[in-house]
């Protein structure tokens, strides 16, 4: 040991430095010395695939009976270390790294081999005990698979279905509040903000629908292929034993990909995934926006709505309230589709038998599906479930709305409707009170056809 806090650590390269108490090794110290690039290091729910990984590796290697028992159990208490968190900070290694994630598999493979070393008191190496049956080829990319899953099932999916719940308990809310619709930012048919709200709700729907159809194969694991996808030295039972381990551990259903091959060399379910993610930003955005408009004001705005307020909008301007959360989301939903287009290029670069862009889709993968899972919370919770709606406003709109003539098109004609709609506009008179002048229509008919609430429900009245 020398006196300035370091240790000296060799591999197959040779010797150098590692901090004294750090609990890694040579391989993972020269990707630190390598890659200091970004300061941005593997996401906590990456780290937790990789522990629940070597737990199950390890316990695969038991069972096949490759691995004396007292090893693979101190393995496995040292992994479920890792993959509860214990020790992140042995995790330094940068996100842009050697595309393969070799670097991370073997900074996993080091701190738990010296954990399990010191827990069994013999040396347990990290190549050939922790990484048994294993290549940084197969372990990372089902790594990206675990970690992807975990944080769908635990993040996202409820974070979504929080979301649809709090659209739909207040579109019930707001059945009864009719506004002006609008179509291409201008004044249409009316509307429920229940209807308008429903759709938001519909839009998550699908959402979620559209992420449970990639379970299937993000599901699938690549463990077993090692290097190529062959499986050299690993057992033939190796990857379905690992996949029956993790599904036991989690509660999720894993199973050993149909295709090796597949698993090594492209990251096509990476990149299904985060197009849906992608889809789902695109429906968060226009919730956003739309939430946005109906807040704006409140004076020179819609003011259809008011936001809860939570806190100053302004340094200058005293009183000022901002819509916040909507524009968090919207910020959430750029950098969501920022890190599909990432990951899209990731995919589409990998040649012959592996993808080696492997720990920038992990990390834009894990980032999209929590950020949009913690936000979607927020924006039902903060947003969505305390809004006001001011009917008086909805009301002063309604009444002059020149576009509710169109009730009265199978009566009066698009041309003549047309004409009142102008001169209602003009003189920015109730549509009712020109009509009355302008047709033989009666008062009782009048307000029949152009009752606002019975025109949100469509249809021919007569």
């Amino acid at each position: 040991m020398s006196s300035n806090g370091y240790r000296i650590e060799s591999d197959s390269m040779g010797e150098l430095r590692v901090p004294e108490k750090a609990l890694w090794g040579a391989q993972t110290q020269r990707a630190v010395n390598n890659f200091p690039i970004s300061g941005l290091t593997m996401p906590r729910n990456f780290i937790r695939a990789l522990g629940l990984i070597k737990w199950a590796t390890a316990g695969a290697n038991a069972e096949l009976g490759l691995m004396p028992t007292k090893t693979a159990m101190a393995i496995q208490a040292a992994a479920l270390e890792v993959a509860e968190g214990q020790h992140d900070d042995h995790f330094p290694i940068d996100v842009f790294q050697t595309g393969s994630g070799t670097s991370s598999n073997m900074n996993s493979n080091e701190v738990i081999a010296r954990l399990a070393s010191d827990k069994l008191g013999s040396k347990v190496h990290p190549n050939d005990d922790v990484n048994m049956g294993q290549s940084s080829n197969d372990v990372i990319p089902t790594a990206v698979h675990v970690s992807a899953a975990l944080t769908v099932h635990e993040i996202l999916l409820p974070g979504l279905k929080s979301l649809q719940a709090a659209i739909e308990k207040k579109a019930a809310a707001t059945a009864g509040n009719v506004k002006t619709g609008r179509t291409h930012l201008m004044d249409a048919m009316p509307v429920t903000i229940g209807q308008e709200l429903g759709a938001w709700a519909s839009q998550i729907a699908h959402g979620i629908e559209r992420i449970h159809a990639c379970m299937p194969r993000l599901t699938q694991l690549a463990q077993g292929g090692t290097a190529v996808g062959t499986g050299i030295n690993a057992h033939a039972r190796f990857g379905a034993k690992v996949a029956t381990l993790l599904s036991e551990h989690t509660g999720l259903e894993f199973r050993q990909a149909d295709n090796l091959f597949e698993g090594l060399a492209t990251v096509d379910a990476a990149v299904e995934l985060s197009g849906q993610l992608r889809t789902v930003a695109v429906s968060i955005t226009k919730i956003a926006n739309d939430l946005r408009w109906m807040n704006s004001g409140p004076l020179a705005g819609l003011g259809e709505i008011a936001l809860p307020a939570l806190q100053p909008g302004s340094s200058i301007m005293p009183g000022k309230v901002n819509p916040v959360i909507p524009e968090a989301l919207a910020m959430v939903s750029m950098q969501v589709i920022g890190n599909d287009a990432t990951i899209t290029a990731a995919g589409q670069a990998g040649n012959f038998q592996l993808n080696v862009t492997l720990p920038v889709v992990a990390y834009n993968l894990i980032q999209s599906a929590e950020i949009l899972g913690n936000g979607a919370v927020l924006l039902g919770e903060n947003a969505i479930a305390g809004f006001t709606v001011n009917q008086d406003k909805l009301n002063e709109a309604l009444d002059k709305n020149p576009i509710l003539v169109t009730a009265l098109n199978g009566i009066i004609g698009y041309e003549k409707g047309a004409a009142i709609a102008k001169q209602a506009y003009k003189e920015g008179r109730p549509i009712r009170e020109v009509a009355k002048e302008q047709t033989d229509l009666s008062d009782a008919e009048l307000d029949r056809l152009l009752d606002a609430a019975e025109l949100t429900k469509g249809g021919i009245k007569g």
